[in-house]
C-alpha cells in the first residue's frame, strides 16, 4: 500500500504537495508535543486536516470525471447500436425467400 501511494505521488504533483503538507503538519504537531506548545500542535493538526480535505476533494473530482466519461462512452455505444440496427430498428425483409 505504501509503495502505491508513493508511486501515485510521483505521478501527480498535486498529490505530492498534499502529502508534503500533511508531513509538515505531522512534524509541527510532533514539535508542539515535544515542546509543550499547544498552538503548534493545533497548527500541525490543522495542516493535516487541510491536506486530507484537499485530497478528498481531488478524489471526488476524479470520480466525477470518470463517471462522466463512462456515461459518454455508454451513450456512444448505444448510439452506435442504434445505427447498426438501421432505419427499421433491426427488422429484416421477410419476403427474401419468395
Amino acid at each position: 500500500m505504501a509503495f502505491s501511494r508513493v508511486q501515485r505521488c510521483k505521478d501527480d504533483p498535486r498529490m505530492e504537495a498534499d502529502v508534503s503538507e500533511k508531513a509538515i503538519g505531522k512534524a509541527k504537531e510532533a514539535y508542539g508535543a515535544l515542546t509543550g506548545d499547544e498552538a503548534k500542535k493545533e497548527e500541525g493538526r490543522a495542516l493535516q486536516r487541510k491536506a486530507e480535505a484537499e485530497t478528498e476533494a481531488e478524489q471526488r473530482e476524479r470520480t466525477r470525471q470518470a463517471k462522466a466519461e463512462a456515461k459518454k462512452a455508454e451513450r456512444q455505444r448505444d448510439e452506435q447500436a442504434r445505427k447498426d440496427k438501421g432505419a427499421l430498428g433491426g427488422l429484416t425483409d421477410t419476403l427474401n425467400g419468395l
